[in-house]
């Protein structure tokens, strides 16, 4: 057989590691880079680019029609952040660049800036230090569909695009009322915002262009624009409504820019299902294993199989199954291990339940190199559990359990109780404490 073409046997730990790591994550931003800036010697390239270690840092456009509250909103997120905001005002006011001081000159000449030469500064500004490191804010920009192509053409790429909304007539009514302080550069309203303090309030100025019919004009024109924007970013966007608390806006806008897009790295599903005694595991653990078609590894049943199947294991075992004491964790391990080790585990993922059942456990399974990814609390009320028990009905000849009023199948079989109530009542409880004290944890 050709080597090339044999089944290869994946090491379970080099999945775990990759994910833990983002290994496939820190190569696609590497070769995003190279394919990018096309450095002549890429190897001192991605040393740098590792070295500056920014993958994360924020990168972010926030876009929206006159007041709609975009500035306050990024000048917000930009200190909670410690990130950097970048406005056409203090691109245009940066004092050692000479590309700002030929933008100025540009500007008093045409009242308004070429494109090119937006991007240009933008790009200038994010080669400095802080924005590498603290990363960048970008409030109102891009402005038009030309912009947004420019920016993306020279490999400036946002990482969560905001968009706010609101109806016009509520936006003329804001802009009215609009106020700034030429100090600080914050925005104030004269009804919704207006400052406590009688310092700021002698300082505001009435800034310009915004009566009626020049905020419906700019509304126009920003309505004509972001329809031709907003598909350039269609898997990072999210569109917020304006008409609310500016406080309760900001808190949608930061709770998506701290939140993680969906990941294209391969994904093996590591499922732990955990829970007081009657809420469902079992059931929820086939659902999901035929689903996603992942390993169904019960933790009982593999000790049930072992000692059936008369393997080493189960020979350990049969002797505490017989005198009715509780497996000792070593052997269950050995033998979770086992399973879990097996390719298809490995290569599609697998649902566990029946283990661990306390904290101890739950570590042991960590520091074996099993940890899971995600990890589900069936949180059942403990009145709720002792009724699931005692309708529970036991299937003599399949050995699956069933609720009496509810998946009991049509069958004489089923018909010796499985948990007899007063009996069960200490396993219980002691179950959903030791489920809640792995949770908590």
């Amino acid at each position: 057989m050709d080597a090339t073409t044999a089944p290869h046997h994946i090491p379970p730990e080099m999945p775990q590691y990759g994910e833990e790591r983002h290994v496939f994550e820190l190569m696609q931003n590497m070769l995003e880079q190279l394919l990018i800036y096309q450095p002549k010697d890429p190897i001192p390239f991605m040393i740098t680019h590792l070295q500056q270690d920014n993958d994360n840092v924020p990168k972010i456009v926030i876009l929206g029609p006159p007041a709609s509250g975009k500035t306050t909103i990024a000048m917000w997120l930009c200190k909670h952040l410690s990130s950097n905001l970048l406005t056409m005002d203090n691109l245009m006011a940066q004092k050692f660049s000479s590309l700002a001081a030929v933008a100025r000159e540009h500007y008093q000449k045409m009242k308004k800036l070429s494109n090119t030469l937006l991007v240009r500064l933008i790009q200038e500004r994010l080669r400095e230090e802080d924005c590498i490191r603290r990363g960048w804010i970008l409030d109102g920009i891009p402005a038009t569909r030309e912009q947004a192509l420019m920016i993306q053409t020279i490999g400036i790429t946002p990482r969560h695009v905001i968009a706010l909304s609101a109806p016009d007539t509520v936006l003329i009514e804001r802009n009215l009322g609009k106020r700034i302080d030429p100090q600080t550069g914050e925005i104030y309203h004269t009804t919704f915002d207006w400052p406590p303090e009688s310092e700021i309030q002698n300082r505001l100025v009435v800034p310009g262009g915004i009566s009626e019919l020049e905020t419906a004009q700019k509304l126009l024109e920003y309505h004509r624009n972001i329809i031709r924007i907003l598909p350039a970013y269609p898997k990072i966007l999210k569109v917020i409504n304006a008409d609310q608390p500016c406080v309760d806006v900001f808190y949608q806008a930061l709770t998506y820019v701290q939140t993680n897009h969906r990941s294209n790295a391969p994904f093996t599903p590591r499922v732990l299902l955990f829970g007081p005694m009657g809420s469902g595991k079992s059931l929820q653990a086939a659902l999901l294993a035929q689903k996603y078609g992942l390993v169904n590894v019960h933790c009982g049943q593999l000790l049930k199989e072992a000692v059936a199947g008369e393997s080493k294991f189960g020979e350990l075992i049969q002797p505490y199954f017989q005198k009715e004491m509780a497996v000792p964790d070593s052997i269950i391990m050995k033998v979770l291990s086992q399973r879990l080790s097996q390719q298809d585990c490995i290569q599609r993922g697998w649902v566990l339940h029946g283990f661990p059942k306390d904290l101890d456990q739950a570590h042991m399974l960590n520091s074996l190199g099993y940890q899971p990814n995600r990890v589900f609390f069936l949180n059942v009320p403990f009145d709720s559990v002792i009724e699931r028990l005692t309708l529970r009905r036991l299937d003599p000849v399949t050995g699956e359990s069933h609720c009496y009023d509810v998946l009991l199948p049509h069958s004489a079989a089923s018909s010796r109780s499985a948990e007899p109530t007063l009996s069960c009542l200490p396993r219980v409880a002691r179950s959903t404490q030791n489920a809640r004290r792995i949770a908590d944890a």
